[in-house]
């Protein structure tokens, strides 16, 4: 069985502001908007939501099936995904557009101001998901993360036609997309992803109650930063999982991506989803704590240890025996 994780692959332009954004904001002005920022730093990064999953993926042992659409200039972040263990040769290379961008600026508090540039990513929707499935097998999973939303659309309505289990994670165009393309995103998911807040916007824009989303899927997974996971089924009841204590907290963009991974994981090798959100919380502190959605580095015995301080000896002990292909 395989995994395919369908979504962005692009690169990422971090940059720290000192202060906070809100103080250069004035509420009655936003009409006329017109502010800039000193930063401090630039960081260039790789990135993009599904590379980033494939990327704590691969370092958790499996081997994930990438799939979206890049530029020619891809040949190093290639070769780097490679040598993570992701599985590359499903990506499709445009011949006009570059790898898209994401363009973010942090500031004191931790609020981010971001841009996108799609680039070659809108060539998604030419990608039909059976020709990989031929070449790699039946999947566990397909995830669909946030990409061109004719993409995202293909992909959820193949794999309701041919019976691929699917996750929506449809992140960043829950703010772009209005209610029918959201409906139709999320429709028979297997599992639905968000944060606390995408969850309010979810309901908002499909005009659906919480019990009405919990009908159409089969789990609904919220993450709450701090406060840690939120796990919802219908008719069951809700199961909030702790997040990880004590991080120090350096930069968040890709924590969720890491989530998702640690998460997807856990799932595939047949652990509950008690275990699988513990695994999820514990990866994406690895990259709160560093800067940049793919520097981090795991250590078998780091890991474990730090995963048994926060969840205890049983969970160490389901988890241990799955990470043989960490460092020691």
């Amino acid at each position: 069985m395989s995994l395919l994780i369908a979504g962005s692959i692009a690169t990422d332009h971090l940059m720290s502001f000192p202060g906070k954004f809100s103080d250069s904001l004035v509420v009655d002005q936003l009409d006329k908007l017109s502010v800039s920022f000193l930063v401090e730093d630039l960081e260039i990064r790789r990135g993009g939501c599904a590379a980033n999953i494939s990327f704590g993926l691969g370092n958790l042992g499996l081997r994930p099936i990438l799939v979206g659409a890049v530029g020619e200039d891809f040949a190093d972040y290639r070769a780097w995904l490679e040598r993570h263990n992701v599985d590359c040769d499903s990506v499709h290379v445009s011949e006009t557009r570059h790898t898209a961008r994401f363009v973010c600026t942090n500031d004191s508090s931790m609020a981010q101001i971001a841009s996108f540039y799609a680039g070659a990513m809108s060539e998604s929707r030419e990608i039909e998901l059976k020709p990989i499935v031929d070449r790699v097998g039946e999947p566990e999973y397909v995830l669909i993360g946030p990409d061109d939303p004719e993409g995202m659309l293909r992909h959820t309505e193949e794999c309701r036609s041919r019976g691929y289990r699917f996750v929506a994670d449809p992140s960043q165009q829950l703010a772009f997309g209005e209610g029918p393309l959201i409906r139709q995103l999320i429709e028979g998911a297997h599992i639905l992803f968000s944060n606390e807040y995408e969850a309010s916007l979810i309901i908002q824009k499909t005009g659906w109650s919480r019990e009405e989303v919990l009908d159409r899927v089969g789990t609904w997974v919220v993450t709450l930063g701090a406060a840690g996971v939120r796990i919802e089924r219908k008719g069951e009841e809700t199961v909030t999982i702790a997040a990880v204590p004590d991080v120090a907290a350096v930069e968040p963009t890709g924590v969720g991506d890491a989530f998702r991974a640690g998460f997807l994981a856990a799932l595939t090798w047949g652990l509950d989803d008690t275990r699988a959100a513990q695994l999820g919380c514990l990866l994406a502190v690895h990259v709160v704590e560093q800067v940049g959605t793919q520097e981090y580095a795991l250590s078998r015995e780091g890991f474990l240890t730090r995963l048994e301080k926060t969840y205890g000896a049983e969970a160490r002990a389901d988890i241990e025996g799955h990470l043989s292909a960490f460092r020691p």
